[in-house]
């Protein structure tokens, strides 16, 4: 079994509710038990999801984020952040960056997990939705160089929060992954955590899918079911030592 890297500390950031679950949540899962501290950032609070005669976006925010919080409290994460942009209409503006970027600063985590925001086609009956990608974009402009950049958003010294510098960012991915995290002992976490999106869910069981796709992540592999992710390393074991020193020597 390949060497398992635990950060001290992660972020995910994605468009809307139950991004996570389908994405990256059996990772996470597996970081919070071995202490790693986890939070969550939602760019949207997914009001646009629930398609039902008479419910307005208001209502359907108010299910949405319950919904998140109950399925981060089923693996552990205790602090989930809704920027509440607008459903179906993200744009990677820098408003929304800056906005990133005061939550990286803030939390300060050694790894940021993203959408990919180079993927539009998926295999050949379905489009990326465009929140996704535009997610990926702002969390990913946001990441590098601005959070760890003290000569951009200066204005947020002011509320006490220097610059940070991500050590690497997990990119979900559909295809072309170089990196396979082993969700063996936390599938069914994943299953629970996403069958509690009940809105989103329906009358439709995860299960079965939920496992042919970590399944089919893990082929190959030691291991049975995996989540998949290319990992960018913006600073080595070395630099990332360094750094860390710099940082507590000033406090």
């Amino acid at each position: 079994m390949p060497h398992f890297y635990v950060p001290s500390s992660a972020l995910a950031i994605v468009a809307h509710p139950d991004d996570i679950e389908f994405g990256c949540v059996g990772t996470l899962a597996r970081w919070v038990k071995a202490g790693c501290r986890v939070g969550y950032l939602l760019l949207t609070s997914g009001d646009a999801g629930i398609a039902q005669d008479g419910m307005t976006r208001e209502q359907a925010r108010e299910i949405r984020e319950a919904e998140q919080c109950a399925a981060a409290e089923l693996v552990g994460v205790h602090e989930v952040i809704f920027l509440r942009e607008p459903d179906g209409l993200l744009q990677p503006t820098l408003e929304l960056r800056k906005k990133i970027v005061r939550e990286i600063r803030r939390f300060r985590p050694e790894v940021c997990i993203v959408m990919d925001p180079t993927v539009l086609w998926i295999g050949d009956n379905y489009i990326n939705h465009p929140d996704h990608r535009a997610a990926g974009t702002a969390a990913v402009d946001a990441i590098f160089p601005a959070a760890g950049q003290p000569h951009l958003f200066e204005e947020l010294a002011e509320e006490g929060l220097t610059p940070h510098k991500v050590r690497k960012v997990y990119v979900n991915c559909w295809s072309e992954a170089t990196d396979f995290v082993s969700i063996d002992e936390t599938i069914e976490l994943k299953i629970a955590a996403l069958r509690a999106h009940k809105s989103q869910m329906g009358n439709w069981d995860p299960a079965p899918r939920i496992r042919e796709w970590a399944a089919e992540h893990a082929k190959g592999k030691e291991m049975e079911y995996a989540e998949a992710f290319r990992v960018i390393t913006l600073e080595s074991d070395e630099d990332w030592e360094k750094y860390k020193g710099a940082v507590l020597g000033r406090r």
